[in-house]
């Protein structure tokens, strides 16, 4: 009796090994790498597929906060799904959670220097062996929403453009730049991107033919995907955005 037990301890043991060795290797490989942007060197962090292959890409774009562990936690996560993820590193290094140092961060932060970081790591997949260079998308939260549709703008081939509670453009010029169909995700209560912008894109960027799919959660502000912003957090709302992000994903890199 004790041998069968002592052996069905050990068939359990060898499948919780066997389990534990397939997370392993299904889990994103992830390194900082560096990139040139004509004026200098960005660095970024990468996470890629564990198995070798040509998969579609991802530009991640942080928020105002910097490249802080949540925002490379949703680029392994991308990674996940089958997605080469790199998240540039806007700030040069500096990440805070004090909304006031975020603020003074963003407003440092020349826009054309970020446009052309950002249009550098376009650059870096398409020279990637392992990347398919017609199906290079950007996402971005907050900051990085607005910079994500900026980014579609100056790249009207970018395959796909996800923004969360971004700055929507105005311009009907900069809009209709603007090819790469669009997910957004935003908040009914943020008061910076109101229903009525969200609305306003919306109305624009149909009469001017361009695939555009917003959604406006009630009892949401602005920041509800970020579970480390525990006033703004939404769980409910948050995991709807993600299922909403990785079906159209899906649908236009794949």
């Amino acid at each position: 009796m004790k041998h069968t037990f002592r052996a069905a301890l050990a068939v359990v043991a060898l499948g919780l090994l066997a389990a534990i060795v397939t997370v392993r290797a299904d889990a994103p490989k992830t390194e900082t790498v560096q990139f040139a942007n004509g004026t200098g060197t960005v660095s970024g962090f990468l996470a890629t597929p564990d198995k070798p292959g040509r998969y579609p890409a991802l530009i991640v774009i942080h928020e105002w906060w910097g490249l802080t562990d949540w925002v490379k936690e949703q680029t392994q996560k991308l990674a996940e799904q089958g997605y080469i993820a790199l998240a540039p590193d806007l700030y040069r290094g500096q990440v805070t959670a004090d909304p006031e140092v975020a603020h003074e961060l963003m407003r440092g932060l020349p826009q054309d220097r970020a446009v052309s970081d950002l249009r550098a790591a376009l650059v870096y997949l398409v020279s990637r062996k392992d990347v398919d260079r017609d199906h290079i998308g950007s996402i971005g939260w907050c900051m990085g929403g607005g910079f994500s549709l900026q980014l579609a703008i100056r790249e009207p081939h970018l395959a796909a453009c996800v923004v969360n509670y971004g700055a929507l453009p105005t311009d009907p010029n900069d809009m209709q730049q603007i090819g790469a169909p669009i997910l957004g995700n935003f908040g009914a209560d943020d008061r910076g991107i109101t229903p009525a912008d969200v609305h306003a894109f919306e109305t624009t960027m149909q009469g001017m033919r361009r695939r555009v799919d917003l959604k406006v959660y009630d009892g949401a502000g602005h920041g509800f995907e970020n579970s480390t912003n525990t006033a703004a957090y939404r769980p409910d709302a948050a995991a709807d955005a993600w299922a909403r992000t990785l079906a159209f994903l899906n649908k236009t890199m794949k």
